[in-house]
């Protein structure tokens, strides 16, 4: 078996869907029973949605999903300020969407099976030893051989403890409550109301088939206390009336930390998503960070395991994504404090000068493209002719598959030495200079036809 992807959420399935896109053979592990029905994640900002789109597993997403426009803030129980959001800018073209993080995971699993591999579901992990060439995992069910492990199991990651890899960091609030309700309520159903009062806080999310999400920090509430508590903080802070009673979906009680593991990689042994990192829910991020790590990972191992780049190859991994997990840590932690006004003065700034500031179309523009991921690059340097090596291509991460793409004119010389080297590569024929795409959206090389081999054999650490 070449690589056993632990764990059966987004980060996994879609490391095993760009996997097997590149030819390799997968198994699938997950400790659960099976696949799961809640909610949890819900935001699946422009570069989730283009990730999905080059696996072939966005499908009819779009179409079941809420499209939000609009983050209505209210101070002390009067509207403070508007965030509007999903507008076409420059840079992002496609709509955030609010879908349950279940409807995501539906659709990798149905696009893995269309690649012949299924979840193996009850299978818990617990421990990993190295050997030459390869990795033995220990399960409930037996030992598993692999050639790699990808460890995409979430924040108490058993593949992470197992390859002795630590993950410090700080919780940032000590008690967090969730529900989702299925209820009729006189909000509107294109925006995400929040509600701030002093050091309270309380917002509502509309999900698909008439379910609203709220979510509000408390410490000392029992899973089985949420829904009054919940009840109460909407009539508290928004004035709407929700019965303790109603048809309840699910509940969470949990605390939000900020953790980032020491090394993405111990020998055959890498890890992903939240294994990797976690962060505070609010921004949306923590998903789409975790696409963004299966794909850069999977072009990658293809590569290496197919014996066509060294294993320097995958050092590049972790020194492209771990900044992106730095900046998310770092901006989501900010925004919590923000948003929860950690202190009197913190209050004060928020909501007399952050809030009311978000009307203003230039800070609207800033903080969505932001959030949407576009933005991440891999480039080396901010100078040079655009795009540079590292920066994302947009007319081929759109609309792509996750394949190398070569774009140059007919007959190219590129052509042959980008097969020879890479295996599959799609061409695109246009006039002009050559650029060579890899499979994630981001530009692997540009230049001169007779530098091509040099640069790929370097990159490919040959």
């Amino acid at each position: 078996m070449s690589v056993v992807v632990v764990g059966a959420g987004p980060t996994g399935l879609a490391a095993a869907c760009a996997l097997r896109a590149q030819g390799l053979t997968v198994r699938v592990l997950d400790k659960a029973g099976g696949p799961a029905t809640t909610s949890r994640a819900l935001g699946l900002q422009p570069r989730g949605g283009e990730v999905l789109g080059r696996l072939g597993a966005l499908d009819d997403l779009p179409e079941r999903s809420v499209g939000i426009g609009r983050v209505v803030v209210h101070v002390g129980g009067r509207r403070a300020g508007e965030l509007r959001v999903g507008q076409p800018t420059r840079l992002v073209r496609r709509p955030g969407l609010i879908v349950s993080q279940a409807e995501v995971e539906a659709r990798l699993r149905q696009r893995l099976r269309a690649h012949g591999v299924e979840v193996e579901w009850s299978t818990r992990v617990e421990g990993v030893e190295h050997h030459d060439g390869g990795v033995v995992l220990s399960t409930d069910t037996g030992a598993v051989d692999a050639r790699w492990v990808v460890g995409c199991d979430g924040a108490h990651s058993s593949v992470r403890a197992a390859a002795g890899i630590g993950f410090p960091g700080v919780p940032l609030v000590e008690g967090f409550v969730l529900g989702d309700v299925r209820v009729e309520l006189p909000l509107p159903r294109d925006a995400v109301g929040v509600w701030v009062r002093r050091a309270e806080m309380f917002s509502a999310f509309p999900l698909p088939g008439g379910v609203w999400r709220f979510m509000a920090p408390a410490s000392g509430v029992t899973v089985e206390g949420v829904p009054q508590y919940l009840a109460d903080a909407a009539r508290r802070h928004a004035g709407i009336h929700v019965d303790a009673a109603d048809r309840w979906v699910w509940t969470s009680v949990f605390r939000i930390h900020r953790r980032l593991a020491e090394t993405y990689r111990r020998g055959r042994v890498l890890l992903a998503g939240d294994a990797a990192h976690v962060h505070s829910p609010f921004g949306g991020q923590g998903m789409n960070t975790g696409l963004g790590d299966a794909e850069n990972l999977a072009w990658r191992l293809a590569l290496v395991e197919s014996g066509r780049a060294g294993d320097r190859l995958l050092d590049g991994y972790e020194v492209e994504r771990r900044p992106v997990a730095v900046d998310v840590l770092a901006s989501t932690s900010g925004l919590t404090g923000l948003v929860l006004g950690e202190s009197a003065l913190a209050r004060v700034v928020r909501d007399r000068v952050l809030f009311p500031l978000l009307g203003l179309a230039p800070v609207q523009r800033r903080i969505w493209e932001r959030a949407s991921q576009l933005e991440i690059g891999y480039a080396r340097s901010r100078f040079g002719r655009r795009p540079r090596v590292g920066d994302r291509v947009a007319e081929f991460a759109g609309h792509g598959e996750f394949r190398w793409t070569l774009v140059a004119p007919p007959g190219h010389p590129c052509a042959a030495v980008a097969r020879d080297l890479l295996g599959d590569v799609r061409e695109v024929h246009r006039t002009g200079g050559a650029l060579l795409v890899r499979p994630d959206g981001h530009l692997a090389w540009r230049g001169e036809p007779g530098a091509l081999r040099r640069d790929l054999e370097v990159m490919l650490d040959r």
